[in-house]
C-alpha cells in the first residue's frame, strides 16, 4: 500500500488544475508583454488569473504579485520593506520558517536592524502579550509571524495580532503559505500588509505563488529587470502555473468546509488510533486545539532507531516528515521542535493530510507504527 502523508510539504495536482493548465501550456505561448495578438492572449489569460486571486482574497488585482513561491515572497516582504522603509527593529518567534527566520537574522547580522524574538508559550503559540511589549519599548517595528507553523500546525489569531502591530504602526507580513486555500482569508477584514501563497500547498503546481502587499504600503522590487508585474518584479511571468494557481485557489475555496470538515477528521481519527494503540504516544504543538487541520506532529516513544524512523516508513511505502522539507539534508533537527522543548531524544514526525487521503490509509500508517514500535503495543 502506498500511503501520502506528507500534504505540507507539496500536495498533488487537482485534475481541474491540469485541464486548465494544458489548454494555455498548449495555445497561449506569446510573451505577455507582448503586444501582438499572442500576447494580449496571453496577458489576459494572466491578468484573469490575478483578478481570481483578488475576488477570493478580498483585495483588489493591484495587491496581488505573482512570484516563484513562498520563499520569494518572504524576502521580498522583509527586504524591501525593511531597507527601503528604513525599519531598524524586527520581530518574529523562534519557529518561523527559514525563509523568514534566515533572512531575517541575516539582516542583523550585517547591523540593518536589532531583531527580538517573541516568546512562546508552553504549548507553542505566540505570546500575543509579549508581541505588544516588544512593540511599546521600540522604535517602529517589522513584525513576520507565520498564520500557521509548518511543523506543528500552530495557529495564530491573525486578526488580533494585526490589530496590535496597527496599533502600534508596525508593519506586519504574515507567511501564509499553510492557510491559503485551507481558510478564508479577508484580507479586507484583517489590516495587514504581507501575506504570501506556494500554489503547491493546495494542489497547484509548484514554482508558483503570489504576494499580497497592501495599497496602504509602498516597497521597492526585489528582483529587477523588465517591467513585469507592474515594475515590480522582473521576469517573464510562469503563465501556466499562475493559471493552474488561481484554478486551484478557486477550487479550494468552492470546497472549503466540506474539506476542511473531512480532513480534520482524518485528523482527528489518527490522534484517536496513535493513543489507543502506542501508549506513551504525545503530540508537539496544540494540535488538539487552535491547530491547522491538515498537520499532525507525532512524538513517539524512545527507540534506537529513531534517526530511520522516516526511512522505515517509507520502506512501508508511507511518505512523512522529520520536520520541514525545505530543511531536508539537514543534521541539526528541527528549530521548531527544539524552540517549544520537545525531548530531542524520543522521534518526532510530522503527518499532513489532504482531501486524496482515507481513514484506511491512517489505519495502515498506525498499524506499521505498532510493528516499529512492538513493546508500546497493548497486550
Amino acid at each position: 500500500m502506498k500511503v501520502y502523508l506528507d500534504n505540507a510539504a507539496t500536495t498533488p495536482l487537482d485534475k481541474e488544475v491540469i485541464d486548465a493548465m494544458l489548454p494555455v501550456m498548449q495555445e497561449h505561448f506569446g510573451n505577455p508583454s507582448s503586444i501582438h495578438a499572442w500576447g494580449r492572449q496571453t496577458r489576459a489569460a494572466l491578468e484573469q488569473a490575478r483578478k481570481t486571486v483578488a475576488r477570493l482574497m478580498n483585495c483588489s488585482p493591484s495587491e496581488i504579485f505573482f512570484t516563484s513561491g513562498g520563499t520569494e515572497a518572504d524576502n521580498m516582504a522583509i527586504r524591501c520593506s525593511i531597507e527601503g522603509m528604513g525599519l531598524k527593529h524586527a520581530i518574529t518567534s523562534p519557529i518561523e520558517h527559514h525563509a523568514v527566520l534566515h533572512t531575517l537574522e541575516a539582516m542583523a547580522e550585517r547591523g540593518i536592524i536589532k531583531l527580538s524574538l517573541v516568546n512562546l508559550t508552553k504549548d507553542g503559540h505566540v505570546d500575543v502579550a509579549h508581541l505588544e511589549d516588544l512593540l511599546k519599548h521600540n522604535e517602529r517595528s517589522f513584525v513576520s509571524l507565520m498564520h500557521a507553523n509548518n511543523e506543528i500546525g500552530n495557529l495564530l489569531p491573525l486578526k488580533k495580532v494585526a490589530e496590535i502591530c496597527r496599533k502600534h504602526n508596525a508593519v506586519f507580513h504574515s507567511d501564509t503559505v499553510q492557510t491559503v486555500g485551507h481558510y478564508a482569508i479577508d484580507l479586507k477584514d484583517v489590516p495587514i500588509h504581507f501575506v504570501n501563497c506556494g500554489a503547491h500547498k493546495f494542489h497547484g503546481p509548484k514554482g508558483v505563488g503570489f504576494i499580497y502587499v497592501s495599497s496602504d504600503i509602498q516597497i521597492a522590487p526585489l528582483i529587477f529587470g523588465g517591467a513585469q508585474e507592474r515594475n515590480m518584479r522582473g521576469g517573464t511571468e510562469n503563465v501556466y502555473g499562475i493559471v493552474g494557481l488561481a484554478k486551484a485557489l478557486e477550487i479550494a475555496y468552492r470546497d472549503l468546509d466540506e474539506h476542511k470538515k473531512y480532513v480534520q477528521e482524518l485528523k482527528t481519527y489518527m490522534i484517536a488510533q496513535l493513543e489507543k494503540h502506542l501508549p506513551g504516544v504525545s503530540f508537539n504543538g496544540d494540535a488538539k486545539g487552535n491547530s491547522l487541520y491538515t498537520v499532525l506532529n507525532v512524538c513517539l516513544p524512545p527507540t534506537e532507531n529513531a534517526e530511520m524512523l522516516v526511512f522505515n516508513l517509507d520502506i512501508n511505502g508511507i511518505a512523512a516528515s522529520a520536520g520541514s522539507a525545505c530543511s531536508s539534508g539537514s543534521n541539526v533537527g528541527s528549530h521548531v521542535l527544539r524552540a517549544i522543548g520537545t525531548d530531542m531524544n524520543r522521534p518526532s514526525v510530522r503527518f499532513s493530510f489532504s482531501k486524496y487521503n482515507t481513514k484506511e490509509e491512517i489505519d495502515y500508517t498506525v498499524s506499521k507504527l505498532r510493528e516499529m514500535f512492538p513493546a508500546t503495543v497493548t497486550r
